[in-house]
Formats: C-alpha cells, structure tokens, sequence
C-alpha cells in the first residue's frame, strides 16, 4: 500500500484549527446538554430521522500496535477531530474535523466491517468519543469486540453500550502539555476489561504515572500500560523504575507498529 502524505503540524496550525472547529464545538456540547425545548414542542415539531454519518480519516486492517490486543489482527476506524493538542502527538493529520477524508454512512462502516472477517476493531481519532452519534456506530458493532482508543479528557461511562465495548483510556502527564484536561473520574471508572496507558517522556512523568497507580490503586481496577515516547525516553529507564518500584501489574509496552513499519507511515 502506497504511503499517504504525511501532514506536518505546527504550533500555529493548531490554533488556527482551533477556531471555527465543528469538533471543537462538540467538545463542549459534552459538557452542557440543552433541553429547553418543551413537551408540547417536541410533540408538535416533527423529527427528522438521518442516518447517521462520520468524519473518516481512514480505515484499514493491520495488527493492533499497542494495548491489551497487540500484536492481534484489528479493523482500524479513525475518525476525525481531536480537543487536545498534545506536544508529542502522531497522529496530528486527524486533528480537526477537515482532516476527514471521506464522510461515511453508519451502514457503510458496519457493512465493510463486516466483510473483512476480523472480529476486532479499534475505534480511534482524534478523539472518537467527540464524533456525533458514537454511541449508534458502538451500538451497531455488537457482532465484534471494540477497542475505544480515548484520549482520558471525557467520561467514558455515558458510552458503555454493551459488553463488546472496552476503553483504552490514555492519562495525559505533565510532558503532553494537557494534563490539566483529564477527566480524573475515568480513574475510578474503569473496570478489569479497559486499560489504562501512561505516555511517558521523561523522568517528571514517570514520576507521576506512578503517583497515579498508587493513589487510585489502579493495579486492582484495570490493565495498565506505561509507554514512551517514541525516540525519546528509553524503554529500558521505564523498566528500571518498574524495578525499583516494584510495579507489579503493569506492563512495558511498545508500539509494534514503529518497530515493523517506518515510524510515519499510515494505513498499518
């Protein structure tokens, strides 16, 4: 498969992209939900029913890089928009929702799903959980195990729709510049069937990722992952402090698909 166009993103793209943002927009809807609207409005007003579409950056088959099914055959969705800018991002061409490629139908996602014959998918962004009608397209995959990759700044309980769907949640430390963003009730919310996953930089954020597995005890509630920045932090200083720490209960982790593949390439 030949490679896409790599975008490269700055500092200034990113508060330009800000602006004007439908996803942006989503972003706060999750926070505040009208409902003015009176019963004798909604009975006189009649409802529109479209099916639902969604923002397509890409999608594809390629083994999971990362998180409790690495290694294993997954169908990749990877939606558009994202509400954070993290300072070591990879993913920065699927940060707004102009980065969308396609508009795809609930019907199309869920028919070429279908035939691919894998019983996995990873649903991933940007960030999923701000895509309008998330929750139909998690609904509509109840013939595969989902794999939601979030990146920790919304709750995940309002999309626990069925027991197919589990959450790789992502806790932003200092070094991404947007841990102020974390929605810290997802520490007490996830269950033995998500994962947890510690991006780590330098020393600061070893630091705290363990701080955060001691404070909420997360060895006993979830699975959990400590990972490094790809080129930056040693996998084998993560490790020593794992020694010393006696971190029992997490893993080491290393994004496979940097290892196999040229670190920059798309659609693997």
């Amino acid at each position: 498969m030949k490679p896409l166009p790599i975008a490269v993103c700055t500092m200034s793209d990113m508060s330009r992209t800000l602006v004007n943002d439908p996803i942006k927009v989503r972003s706060e809807e999750l926070g505040v939900r009208s409902s003015c609207t009176s019963r004798a409005q909604r009975q006189t007003v009649p409802e529109l029913v479209e099916e639902p579409t969604y923002a397509l950056v890409e999608h594809f088959i390629s083994i999971d890089g990362e998180g409790p099914t690495a290694g294993a055959l997954s169908v990749f969705i990877r939606l558009a928009g994202c509400n954070l800018r993290c300072t070591w991002c990879d993913t920065c061409y699927a940060q707004t929702h102009q980065s969308a490629t396609d508009s795809i139908t609930l019907t199309q996602l869920v028919d070429y799903v279908k035939q691919t014959g894998i019983a996995h998918v990873t649903l991933t962004g940007g960030e999923p959980l701000l895509q309008p009608h998330v929750k139909e397209l998690l609904q509509a995959l109840s013939f595969v195990t989902v794999h939601v990759e979030t990146n920790g700044s919304i709750d995940i309980e309002p999309f626990r729709v069925g027991e197919h769907v589990h959450f790789v949640v992502d806790y932003k430390l200092p070094g991404s510049g947007m841990e102020h963003t974390m929605c810290l009730e997802n520490l007490e919310k996830v269950t033995l069937a998500d994962a947890y996953k510690f991006v780590i930089a330098d020393a600061v954020d070893m630091q705290k990722a363990v701080a955060l597995v001691k404070q909420y005890n997360l060895t006993r509630k979830t699975q959990l992952y400590f990972s490094t920045v790809f080129a930056e932090m040693t996998p084998a200083d993560v490790v020593e402090v794992m020694k010393q720490e006696k971190l029992n209960g997490i893993k080491l982790q290393l994004q496979l698909h940097k290892y196999i593949w040229n670190p920059s390439e798309r659609g693997v």
